[in-house]
């Protein structure tokens, strides 16, 4: 591990325990310290204290990182066989370029794992299984899709603020921008329709038939017309001033929840953790919709176990607990993050849930008959290097540095040099 991520891993631990020191793989009195690498929220914080507490012989260490820094701090680590979590999680854009390399992982199937598997979607199990047939991941989440609005911030502009007459409004993506120019004729000074371009892009991109690569693991981007199409939707609704400007997962990103600069945010269901961490003072001043175009998904993660972890048995034994449907039902009620383990989505307890801090919104039914229509769509090797430089060409237009045409040719061009 390099320096300043050690650093940054041992500063934000998420779990109140005391540890003996950042990197061992023992701690204080005998006990056995396990280490845990996320990205953002996964609801897991009273879990590991109560696993902690039935497991006396455990210690647990939480690492969380930004997710880039996440998997290309994971990426080294695995390279050099040093300095990897006991447990580590991956998103759903990143399972494919590691489950490429299967022998750096454990076979969960060695551990149990294929008799676990009926637990989740089999898309879910079938997205961390190498081609030669190694499980290297337990599914957590699985994203779906929605939209979360200001209520407040849409009754000042004139706009309704329930949630069907919400989703009225925006039947397809052109629609959802069409009633961001009506937003933007009265929005509330300062305020935007929409965080920023990328987070719109990656919910079309989402919800496209093909994503960024085809099952063949060709790219597709050169010649996706839907991808494409999307794009430019997106630059005409930031060159309407529809945008906030903010890239997500960033501190300016994290401040406009806290300062209400923007009305709308694409909403898979792990961003209703980022809003309620974030902005804690807007209780029952958000809700949640229907998403423009239906379906579609962002996002979702594997708990993994890398080779190079001392304590093998152990964290396969956390990990098979942290994604077991108890579990993933507890984190949803807690935390929001939709479970992939399909069992769930008749459960009473969980179609009925409705969200306080959402206003009371039926998350519950709206995201469980989501995950229901779902479509799993193909991520190839480098598919979360891919939407970074999706993102990151969306801002060089929303910062004035390029043009639509020209941000998209040289984002074609950028994914060509990153894939070859």
């Amino acid at each position: 591990m390099r320096p300043k991520a050690m650093a940054i891993g041992c500063a934000a631990l998420a779990t109140a325990m005391v540890l003996s020191g950042c990197g061992s793989d023992s701690a204080a009195g005998g006990k056995t310290k396990l280490t845990i690498g996320l990205f953002g929220n996964f609801g897991y914080t009273e879990l590991l204290k109560e696993y902690a507490s039935t497991h006396p012989d455990i210690e647990i260490q939480d690492r969380t990182a930004a997710y880039s820094d996440h998997h290309k701090n994971l990426a080294a680590h695995l390279a050099t066989n040093n300095g990897a979590a006991d447990i580590e999680a991956v998103d759903t854009g990143y399972i494919a370029q590691f489950k490429a390399s299967p022998d750096k992982f454990v076979d969960l199937n060695t551990k149990g794992g294929d008799k676990l598997k009926d637990r989740w979607l089999a898309w879910k199990w079938e997205a961390s299984q190498s081609k030669d047939g190694k499980q290297i991941g337990y599914g957590t989440d699985v994203g779906g899709l929605a939209i979360c609005y200001r209520r407040d911030l849409l009754e000042a502009a004139g706009l309704p603020v329930d949630r069907e007459q919400v989703a009225a409004l925006w039947p397809t993506w052109q629609d959802f921008m069409a009633a961001g120019k009506r937003f933007q004729t009265k929005a509330p000074a300062g305020v935007k329709w929409f965080d920023g371009g990328p987070t719109v892009l990656n919910a079309i991109v989402g919800q496209a038939s093909v994503g960024y690569y085809d099952k063949s693991d060709k790219i597709t981007v050169g010649s996706n017309q839907e991808i494409k199409q999307g794009w430019d939707l997106v630059v005409d609704g930031v060159q309407a001033d529809l945008s906030a400007k903010l890239l997500y997962s960033t501190p300016v990103w994290n401040t406009g929840f806290k300062q209400g600069q923007f009305a709308t945010v694409t909403c898979p269901a792990w961003q209703m953790a980022k809003i309620k961490d974030q902005a804690p003072d807007t209780a029952g001043k958000w809700d949640v919709t229907s998403v423009p175009g239906g379906g579609g998904n962002w996002g979702g993660s594997y708990l993994t176990i890398p080779k190079q972890g001392k304590n093998i048995d152990k964290a396969v034994e956390l990990a098979a607990w942290l994604t077991a449907p108890e579990q993933q039902a507890r984190v949803f009620t807690s935390s929001g993050l939709l479970p992939s383990t399909p069992k769930l989505y008749d459960d009473p307890a969980i179609v009925n849930y409705q969200n306080p801090f959402f206003n009371n919104a039926p998350v519950g039914k709206l995201f469980t008959d989501a995950a229901k229509r779902l479509q799993p769509q193909y991520q190839g090797p480098k598919a979360g290097d891919v939407q970074t430089a999706i993102g990151n060409a969306m801002q060089r237009v929303e910062q004035g540095k390029q043009n639509g045409e020209d941000a998209w040719r040289q984002f074609v061009g950028d994914v060509q040099k990153l894939t070859s």
